[in-house]
């Protein structure tokens, strides 16, 4: 079985709702076993609370060590201005043993995003998310334009050829289309192909 491992944040749903669609996709492609699970939230269960942060998730929270036991692992977070939000990079930044193994060495890694409006900085959170990626020796794979969805220009939509995206709108209001759905699913079961073929 080739092991996939989606592994998101998020505060508000939106990421959530993509990694279950990157999941589906990823259990499509036989001889797949796929898990999702998440990062710690950091932000204190009050202030959270206040803030209408989503705190019922149902995903487990992952170690950082376990990283190693997959073929592959796909990213999911929300765009902090431009950037992958702090309770990601927190949990990348505690893969240093990893790093030093070189446990993550060429296994899959994949990432999909959220941003509040089109330009949002889609394309500089999973760009800059790849140098991490990079670090630790693992073989990128995005959201390829095989996925028709990524030349849609009939509606507003996420989709880029780094990854999946969605747009939650200012005020948080807009969950994913379907054709942001689709293109999840599709790296997800792109992902999964792609990394049953190294395994093998």
């Amino acid at each position: 079985m080739t092991k996939v491992l989606v592994l998101y944040y998020s505060s508000y749903g939106h990421i959530e709702a993509m990694a279950a669609a990157v999941a589906e996709g990823a259990a499509s492609v036989p001889g797949t076993e796929v898990s999702v699970k998440r990062v710690p939230e950091l932000v204190p269960d009050d202030v959270a609370a206040s803030a209408g942060i989503k705190l019922d998730q149902a995903a487990p929270v992952a170690d950082p060590n376990e990283l190693a036991d997959y073929d592959a692992i796909i990213f999911g977070t929300p765009t902090r201005f431009g950037n992958m939000a702090a309770q990601m990079r927190n949990f990348l930044d505690q893969t240093g043993g990893l790093w030093f193994t070189k446990a993550l060495v060429g296994k899959v890694g994949s990432v999909f995003v959220s941003t509040a409006s089109q330009h949002g900085g889609q394309e500089t959170t999973i760009t800059s998310f790849h140098t991490t990626l990079l670090h630790h020796g693992m073989v990128i794979v995005g959201l390829p334009y095989t996925f028709e969805g990524n030349s849609e220009m009939g509606e507003i939509s996420g989709g880029t050829p780094y990854g999946a995206s969605t747009l939650a709108g200012a005020d948080g209001s807009r969950m994913p289309s379907d054709n942001e759905l689709a293109g999840a699913r599709f790296q997800g079961a792109h992902v999964a192909q792609i990394a049953a073929k190294l395994a093998a």
